[in-house]
């Protein structure tokens, strides 16, 4: 969430820099403005009415020892409308804050300099990229390998609960498990602090890491006691420092979590959902920072870098785009996906989104820290990437190490699952 005093010193600014995410924020950006007029106003004139009836108060004792009884009649009069006032002024005061609250969640962050101008995915720049793409012929794609080697049932997924909850078996379920070792022992190893959290959240939650009110349709809703399942362990991780202080000489805070990962996914079809391509349940290791803001660029260039080295020593073809700003999400203010390459499909796979939100989420999460020594606080910068998200990443290491006789492990994940080759 934007800051008051980001939306009021910059007003030319914010509307701007939203132009680039294709957001026209002039109206709303007016009646913000207007609104924190208003509230500023009705603050002050409470204030200035509180200060005289606490001088009235104070003055009618003495009026009654001068024997000026009348006088304090008055007065008693007076502190008793300027009462009202106050409670009506108050209650003008909370109505406006929240219309103003409900007005300032709608604008999305603002994206930084560097997010390239354009419309969607089409626009989005290559950065670098790396690995070899595989020179298979007739290749199959990942389904009918899952299917051939029994790995992965979608079908019994369907039966059990729907499309895209897929059943993982044999070596299929092992291979999973050890990608989700593999993630979190090179996270640990990164200086991650391990986290294993919840996989339902409250509103409060949902709000602190912009799900809510932005995304609410592609979440899943446990209606009777108003929680959500999580589209993502950043949700839950971040919220931990929810209406927290904390002293600059803590910052960076580094967390990983695994867990799984629950999304609608409304209006997803095509052949673009086959097989593990989309889902609406899946395995994700993701990495978390709270930073410090004169850091947190640098901070998003190790985290790239530790996601870089992920897939090349899964020995994938990859390459990292910058989004451009109709591409980037509500929440972000830069964005480096990672695609890797699919050999069967022949076409590039996202596999993890590593994001600057700098102090947006912090806004609506209370996330705040001081400098050693200092009273005043201030917003933090938040941070966080898939390291990684697992099915597009089993749909290519399934496809790219196929050959003849079954498909090959990577080296690195072998002693994680215990076996070489699937056949």
């Amino acid at each position: 969430m934007l800051t008051l005093r980001q939306i009021q010193d910059n007003k030319e600014g914010v509307i701007e820099r939203l132009k680039i995410k294709g957001f026209d924020a002039t109206d709303l950006v007016e009646q913000i403005i207007a609104l924190d007029n208003k509230r500023k106003n009705t603050q002050s004139e409470s204030d200035g009415l509180q200060a005289e009836m606490n001088a009235l108060s104070k003055s009618i004792g003495q009026m009654y020892k001068d024997g000026k009884a009348e006088e304090a009649i008055a007065a008693k009069a007076k502190t008793a409308s300027l009462k009202e006032q106050i409670k009506e002024l108050t209650s003008t005061l909370e109505t406006t804050e929240q219309e103003l609250q409900n007005l300032v969640v709608l604008l999305p962050n603002l994206p930084h300099e560097s997010v390239p101008v354009g419309k969607g995915a089409e626009d989005n720049v290559v950065v670098r990229e790396g690995g070899v793409i595989p020179p298979l012929k007739d290749a199959l794609p990942h389904w009918e390998l899952a299917k051939k080697y029994n790995l992965i049932d979608f079908e019994l997924g369907v039966k059990l609960t729907g499309a895209g909850f897929p059943v993982y078996r044999g070596k299929g379920a092992k291979l999973q498990r050890a990608l989700i070792q593999f993630f979190l022992e090179e996270a640990t190893k990164a200086g991650f602090e391990e986290i294993m959290p919840p996989l339902m959240v409250n509103e409060d939650s949902g709000f602190g890491t912009g799900q809510l009110p932005d995304k609410e349709g592609q979440m899943y809703h446990v209606g009777v006691d108003n929680l959500y399942l999580i589209p993502t362990a950043e949700v839950p991780v971040t919220n931990i420092y929810r209406d927290v202080i904390l002293n600059a000489s803590q910052l960076p805070i580094k967390n990983c979590a695994y867990s799984a990962c629950f999304r609608r996914e409304a209006g997803s079809y095509g052949k673009d959902v086959r097989g593990l391509n989309r889902l609406h349940q899946f395995d994700k290791v993701e990495i978390v920072q709270v930073a410090h803001p004169a850091k947190s660029y640098e901070v998003l260039e190790e985290m790239v870098a530790h996601v870089q080295s992920l897939v090349e020593k899964l020995q994938l073809p990859w390459r990292i785009l910058r989004l451009c700003g109709g591409d980037l999400s509500f929440t972000s203010a830069l964005t480096f996906d990672f695609e890797v390459f699919s050999a069967a499909q022949k076409r590039w796979l996202e596999v993890s989104s590593v994001s600057n939100f700098e102090s947006f989420q912090a806004n609506r999460l209370k996330l705040r820290f001081k400098e050693d020594g200092e009273k005043k606080t201030r917003l933090a910068h938040t941070l966080n990437g898939s390291a990684l998200a697992l099915p597009r990443i089993v749909a290519a290491l399934l496809e790219n190490n196929q050959f003849e006789g079954g498909i090959r492990i990577p080296k690195v994940l072998i002693p994680f699952c215990g076996f070489e080759v699937i056949d």
